[in-house]
């Protein structure tokens, strides 16, 4: 059994006291600080971002200087609309792929042109579309659920390399 003095008792528990104490006055700081700024603020933030942060932001979306895209055909960081993957019944997938591109197309010829299918084993996949954001992409997921209702569980917008043609 341990035994301790007194006296180290004494110095603990007045130790611990002041600890306690201490940390009760630093909470009471910080929630009278957020109470504060929420108060003169009246729920309204504004957060100014250097013009120098928002093109480093654009380069890294577009992987060029601001919206510098050469003539011709240039692959950037976008996002695609997947329409179909599957790995089942290897016998038919390829053409399964292909057939839920092609009706998507035919209810929407804007596509032309941005129906992608490929293969990575075991899988087959179908995207639609080269959209620069992602609530560009969002926007037509839900125009093509909408038209689509029966593929919708499977459709979901994913991040991809896409093709964007500057004349």
């Amino acid at each position: 059994m341990l035994c301790i003095p007194d006296r180290i008792l004494r110095i603990l528990a007045v130790f611990l006291f002041c600890i306690t104490f201490s940390f009760q006055a630093f909470a009471d700081k910080e929630i009278n600080a957020v109470e504060k700024i929420m108060q003169e603020s009246d729920g309204k933030i504004n957060i100014d971002i250097p013009e120098s942060i928002l093109e480093g932001i654009l380069q890294s979306q577009t992987g060029k200087k601001g919206n510098e895209l050469k003539s011709g055909i240039n692959k950037i960081s976008g996002f695609r609309i997947q329409v179909f993957s599957d790995g089942r019944n290897q016998n038919t997938l390829e053409s399964r792929a292909k057939a839920r591109g092609n009706v998507i197309l035919s209810r929407f010829p804007k596509y032309k042109g941005q129906v992608y299918t490929f293969s990575s084993s075991p899988n087959w996949y179908t995207r639609i579309g080269n959209f620069r954001t992602q609530a560009e992409a969002n926007s037509a997921l839900t125009e093509l659920k909408k038209a689509f209702p029966g593929f919708a569980s499977e459709m979901r917008v994913v991040k991809s390399q896409i093709i964007v043609v500057k004349q």
